[in-house]
């Protein structure tokens, strides 16, 4: 289960003004759509209205960073949470995409912009990935949303 202090939140006559974006790679979809719904239902349990809730969807994890990078120059939105899952295989390519998407996110954050939440399960097998999107190490979408609502609120 996803621990977090509720306490450190805005009320929801803040985050009723508030705009999220949650952008989710459809790679490993078993995965990221479970992470994706916790971050969602997070921010409408602190009170975000669903319709200041936009949700993207990219091919993959490596696209994370173009997604984020074209809603941040909307200027709409107060944070965005990238949720990919990058299960490691037998070749180098896990590497360079964990390696992407993490300089990506960083150079976007980097902006002092918006900021960008990076949700993404870099993990050794499937069940360490659905341990985290829902299961015995809770969700990693739900925390997603908690970072993206704090940063928010600096």
């Amino acid at each position: 289960m996803s621990k977090y202090d509720a306490t450190q939140l805005p009320g929801a006559d803040v985050l009723a003004r508030q705009r999220y974006a949650v952008i989710v790679a459809d790679w490993n979809s078993e995965i990221t759509y479970a992470m994706a719904q916790g971050a969602v239902d997070t921010f409408l349990q602190h009170g975000v209205p669903e319709e200041n809730i936009d949700i993207v969807h990219v091919p993959g994890t490596v696209e994370l960073t173009y997604g984020a990078a074209r809603l941040m120059k909307e200027e709409r939105i107060d944070a965005v949470v990238v949720i990919g899952c990058v299960i490691q295989g037998e070749t180098p390519h896990f590497d360079y995409v964990c390696q992407s998407v993490t300089q990506g996110v960083a150079a976007l954050n980097a902006l002092g912009k918006v900021p960008v939440i990076f949700s993404v399960l870099t993990v050794l097998n499937q069940q360490q990935a659905l341990d985290r999107c829902g299961g015995k190490l809770g969700n990693k979408g739900v925390e997603g949303a908690y970072t993206a609502i704090r940063m928010a609120n600096l």
